[in-house]
């Protein structure tokens, strides 16, 4: 099996902007299959491009998508795959496609194609969906949210343990049920601890091993680069890992 990191998610929120939304893309060879973890939104669509051809990967030959939940920054860009089987929640699925348009992250008109299109796959059970990939249940961010596990040793938690601070806290922010989502990350932890060197890839977080604690296994990297003058080569840039001193 080789891990290929395409984005990494990063734990934060913007403060006047609503969503903030940079979640992790991982793609996965396992066996014959290429695996793509949770697909990324609209904005990571340059980014993933170029991360594909730099590991010489034509979107065609993606297999299987495992989407954790039908938020658009995981589930968006499961159309630029058009091999791939999408597997996804039952109940996720149920609600994202039933239900009238809001003010949240759900791309409804996705999730309605989602729900017709033959390349779907509902998981409606734990257990084994494919040779070496297993799907939990992990209700609460969304009513359907999944966790993935790539031969007993890599686990995406997806949003229902977003980052660092909600495995070890135990709480979680943004949720449409806090009992369940509290459930659900006790859930992902003891799905962690099961297997020594368990690889888990949180929603928005760098991915991380269980060493009595969890414990990053490769550095943050954010920023963002402004044009507040009149000269477009004149740029200010932030870098969003300062105070990060894990």
């Amino acid at each position: 099996m080789n891990i290929l990191p395409l984005t990494q998610g990063y734990p934060g929120k913007s403060t006047q902007h609503g969503g903030l939304g940079w979640s992790s893309v991982t793609l996965v060879r396992h066996g014959e299959r290429l695996i793509l973890a949770d697909t990324g939104s609209f904005g990571m669509r340059s980014l993933l491009a170029q991360r594909l051809a730099a590991h010489g990967v034509e979107p065609g030959e993606v297999t299987d998508i495992l989407l954790t939940h039908a938020h658009y920054d995981h589930a968006a860009n499961y159309l630029l795959f058009p091999s791939a089987t999408v597997w996804v929640g039952a109940a996720e699925l149920e609600w994202a496609a039933g239900r009238e348009p809001g003010f949240d992250p759900l791309p409804e008109l996705y999730a309605a194609d989602l729900a017709s299109n033959p390349r779907t796959r509902r998981v409606s059970e734990d257990g084994e969906i494919f040779p070496g990939v297993e799907a939990f249940a992990a209700a609460g961010h969304t009513p359907g949210s999944l966790v993935f596990r790539v031969d007993g040793s890599v686990l995406f938690s997806g949003d229902a343990a977003k980052n660092r601070a909600e495995l070890l806290g135990g709480d979680v922010d943004m949720t449409l049920d806090r009992d369940a989502s509290r459930a659900s990350v006790h859930k992902i932890l003891t799905l962690w601890r099961e297997h020594p060197d368990t690889l888990l890839v949180p929603g928005h977080d760098v991915p991380m091993l269980w060493h009595g604690r969890p414990v990053y296994t490769d550095t943050r990297r954010a920023g963002i680069r402004s044009w507040f003058g009149e000269d477009l080569a004149a740029t200010t840039e932030f870098d969003l890992t300062e105070g990060d001193d894990h």
